[in-house]
């Protein structure tokens, strides 16, 4: 029996001209991720990535907490993230204005949920991105790749909500419309953990935040 550990990656940059970097707290949250797994003495066997920047970024800061180097992981461009501007473009072709207030941000996301369930029905087909089909199996591929390659072994996959909230509800069976719920309320740099055979996964946990338990981190919870 296996153990895989799906983080979703630190905070990055909502509503800046690049989104595809850490903010400088989620270094902070990748950094104390290493940390708490460096206090209890947790050690991979393989580390796998999506290969976006805030992919990376968050690894290289699970890394410095673990204070560990290795130069041994798997770039997977499966464990990607969609593009939500491009989903969003296909139901609302007019630019949006920035997200600068609750109301803007609630219908960025309203917009963003009925997007991504025209996406997963094949009833769009968003500029730049796979088909869902391709993107499932992106996902798919690398919990395959895992269970033939790593059996008993404890993996680390750092990717991103639309991913991991993908992964969960292919182990489950769930339908779209709960794979978008899971995909909406994950936050940064949370752990889901599967146990896993060679035939198979099976959820343990999801979403969960150990490292930032207590007073201390409360406002180090995010989630975009």
């Amino acid at each position: 029996m296996g153990t895989l550990y799906f983080v979703r990656h630190g905070q990055a940059s909502f509503g800046a001209l690049d989104y595809d970097n850490l903010s400088d707290l989620g270094i902070r949250q990748a950094v104390r991720l290493g940390e708490y797994w460096r206090e209890r003495g947790v050690k991979f066997d393989a580390v796998i990535t999506g290969t976006l920047k805030r992919h990376v970024q968050t690894w290289n800061g699970i890394a410095e907490g673990l204070g560990i180097e290795r130069d041994d992981v798997l770039p997977w461009p499966g464990l990607n993230e969609y593009d939500s501007e491009a989903i969003i473009a296909t139901i609302h072709p007019e630019k949006l204005e920035k997200a600068d207030s609750p109301e803007m941000y609630r219908h960025h996301f309203r917009l963003l949920r009925t997007g991504l369930a025209a996406w997963m029905q094949g009833k769009t087909e968003p500029v730049g991105m796979p088909s869902y089909i391709d993107f499932l199996a992106g996902v798919t591929t690398a919990l395959d790749h895992v269970r033939d390659r790593h059996h008993g072994a404890k993996v680390l996959v750092v990717s991103s909500g639309g991913p991991i909230s993908t992964a969960v509800g292919h182990v489950l069976g769930t339908s779209p419309e709960t794979t978008i719920e899971l995909n909406m309320r994950i936050r940064n740099t949370s752990i889901t953990e599967f146990a896993f055979t060679p035939k198979r996964h099976m959820l343990v946990t999801y979403n969960t935040l150990p490292h930032l338990d207590g007073p201390d981190y409360e406002s180090w919870v995010t989630y975009a």
